[in-house]
């Protein structure tokens, strides 16, 4: 897979006019969003995993295989910023959200070990409201005991109140269960052409 950055944004007038579909990935801060993208497009430091988080504060977007782009948005409930701060964000991130006619996808990230928070429940209400395709990437299932896997992804299921099957347990570490994602992301990015 070919993955290179293009550009990190913060207003429409930066965001890339190639347009090609665009599959967001979205997810509570320290919830393994730069792991999920380095394992995803089968790279070490296409994006930046940092100890601490909430390092992500741009739009960042990578071009894949020619074909599409992938766009990492900040993390959302990250406590430990400012107010003013918090809400540049959010203004940045609805405009995208409300505006871009090139997203095909959201993939919403959720910490496989715990069930989802109400920022999640939130985040996937918002996304059902613009009518996004959204599929759901449970990750660090590798922490998660075998025999409690399923019933882990249930809950995440009956929480979002979204279909089982549209949850995806997925290791950056055992780097496991990226390539369903890949797939289903392709399903999207074809319907989007």
């Amino acid at each position: 897979m070919k993955a290179e950055f293009v550009i990190s944004a913060v207003k429409p007038e930066q965001w890339p006019q190639e347009g090609l579909p665009e599959t967001v990935v979205v997810g509570r801060s320290n919830v393994g969003k730069s792991s999920f993208i380095n394992a995803l497009t089968e790279r070490k430091k296409l994006a930046y995993v940092g100890n601490t988080p909430g390092k992500t504060r741009l739009i960042n977007f990578f071009r894949i295989d020619e074909r599409w782009m992938l766009v990492d948005v900040p993390g959302y409930g990250y406590a430990k910023m400012s107010k003013k701060m918090l809400m540049e964000m959010g203004r940045m991130m609805d405009t995208y959200f409300q505006q871009r006619q090139e997203i095909a996808c959201v993939v919403q990230l959720v910490d496989a070990r715990h069930d989802p928070t109400q920022d999640d429940i939130d985040m996937m209400e918002y996304l059902q409201a613009l009518h996004l395709p959204i599929l759901v990437a449970a990750t660090k299932v590798d922490k998660v005991p075998k025999t409690k896997r399923v019933r882990a992804i249930k809950n995440i299921s009956q929480i979002l109140h979204i279909p089982v099957k549209s949850v995806y347990p997925v290791s950056s570490t055992e780097k496991t269960g990226f390539e369903e994602v890949r797939n289903r992301i392709d399903t999207f990015i074809q319907r989007k052409k």
